[in-house]
């Protein structure tokens, strides 16, 4: 019987920090479905970007959204008219679903560029994904990003998918591993995804898990 816990949430306050950072005695649980409810309609409205996370800071009727995108010239647009449509939109969402007490007034996004794409756990579960529906065979897919991912720095991957794979009659797991996945090290810095490729055979889940060193109490990755 094994106890699952998202390696993320297992090293916030350790290794890895939130991704809505706020303080709230009130309001707070109209807040956390605000901020699930923006950060479904962000990754809707941008899915053609590759978002791989989305941070939110709140502070006195304000609200700020750091935007982690593989392709941030697709939020901008040309000469920022994008990201003005985009930060209407959201405050559109607020006025619609908040109380008028409680009620932001202004709305800030920055766009991060997510360098390294292949390390990145979200980015190679939505890759693996893309090219399942494209019909690619699960056992190539997965190889390739595992090969790229290591290429690129990373000290160890492992992929899982689980469903009708290859449009068999029973739903099976298979998964690929490469390096080092220590999931009991809370000063490993370890990057999670999870997706679902919604095939013509049914729904196939892709779990990521990419191990990018160890990290000190000062947030210093330990040198090799």
């Amino acid at each position: 019987m094994g106890q699952k816990v998202n390696p993320i949430g297992l090293r916030i306050g350790i290794v890895k920090t939130w991704e809505s950072r706020w303080y709230a005695e009130k309001n707070y649980s109209k807040f956390i479905v605000e901020d699930y409810k923006l950060r479904e309609f962000v990754k809707k409205k941008l899915s053609h970007a590759g978002i791989s996370k989305i941070e939110i800071e709140r502070s006195d009727k304000r609200i700020r959204l750091v935007i982690y995108a593989a392709k941030p010239g697709i939020i901008i647009g040309k000469k920022g008219a994008e990201i003005d449509l985009l930060k209407r939109d959201i405050e559109k969402l607020l006025l619609r679903k908040t109380l008028e007490k409680t009620a932001t007034n202004e709305v800030s996004i920055d766009i991060q560029e997510v360098k390294k794409i292949e390390i990145d756990a979200k980015l190679v579960a939505e890759n693996v994904g893309n090219q399942l529906l494209r019909r690619v065979a699960f056992r190539r897919a997965m190889k390739k990003c595992v090969v790229s991912a290591i290429k690129s720095g990373a000290k160890g991957i492992k992929i899982i998918c689980s469903g009708r794979l290859g449009g068999a009659e029973m739903a099976r797991t298979e998964w690929y591993k490469e390096g080092r996945i220590p999931l009991h090290t809370l000063r490993a810095d370890i990057d999670y995804g999870v997706t679902e490729a919604k095939t013509t055979y049914g729904m196939i889940g892709i779990k990521v898990f990419i191990f990018k060193g160890e990290k000190l109490a000062d947030n210093k990755r330990l040198s090799e």
